[in-house]
């Protein structure tokens, strides 16, 4: 078996020293990403009973957890990522890349026309730990969130997406308040502060641009 590098070594342990982790695992969520949701919501108070979810890099399925208890029985979650997920129950899941026509139109059949009250996204591309590489891919889908967004979410609905902050970054978020009454970003405590991430929170699609 090949030697650990002192990176990967570092990693493995503020991984498994990691609080957040440790928490995840006694309370039997799927990852410690559940806990920047949970901040962000009680925060925010983005989820309440009753809504319909949609949940994109879902793998391994914190987010649509969380998201499946706080809609309660009569709130839908429907989840998606390339990557396989065990199943949850009370959530529809869809393996696929949305950037594919057919599971795109088999995602659409999912949601129906403007039908989600709230878009989630903790997709991250896979880093390099080159700058110049990993921010474009970042927001390459933050975009394709905000287009999914725009295609599902009825008129005043919301997004919660990561981003990272880099080349672009402004931009985006300036494109973003066009199309929603606000836009916050969050770095909730659970993110690692050595991480760039960041959440971007776009409040109430204005109605002209759902749809599109």
């Amino acid at each position: 078996m090949p030697k650990r590098t002192r990176s990967s070594r570092d990693w493995l342990k503020e991984h498994f020293t990691d609080p957040y982790v440790q928490r995840a695992k006694a309370e039997g969520w799927r990852s410690r990403a559940v806990f920047k949701l949970e901040q962000m919501d009680r925060k925010e108070h983005l989820l309440k009973p009753g809504q319909t979810i949609l949940d994109l890099g879902a793998a391994p399925g914190g987010w649509s957890q969380y998201a499946r208890r706080r809609v309660g029985r009569n709130g839908r979650v429907m989840a998606m990522d390339i990557l396989p997920m065990d199943a949850l129950p009370g959530v529809e899941f869809v393996q696929g890349d949305f950037r594919e026509d057919e599971v795109l139109a088999q995602l659409e059949a999912l949601t129906g026309p403007r039908a989600v009250d709230l878009l989630l996204s903790d997709m991250a591309p896979n880093l390099s730990g080159m700058n110049a590489i990993d921010q474009p891919r970042s927001l390459y889908l933050v975009e394709l969130a905000l287009d999914m967004a725009a295609r599902v979410l009825k008129p005043g609905g919301n997004a919660l997406i990561k981003t990272f902050q880099g080349a672009g970054f402004h931009e985006l978020v300036i494109a973003t308040r066009r199309q929603y009454d606000s836009v916050k970003l969050l770095k909730p405590d659970a993110s690692r502060s050595r991480s760039p991430e960041l959440y971007l929170l776009a409040k109430g699609l204005v109605s002209g641009q759902a749809g599109r």
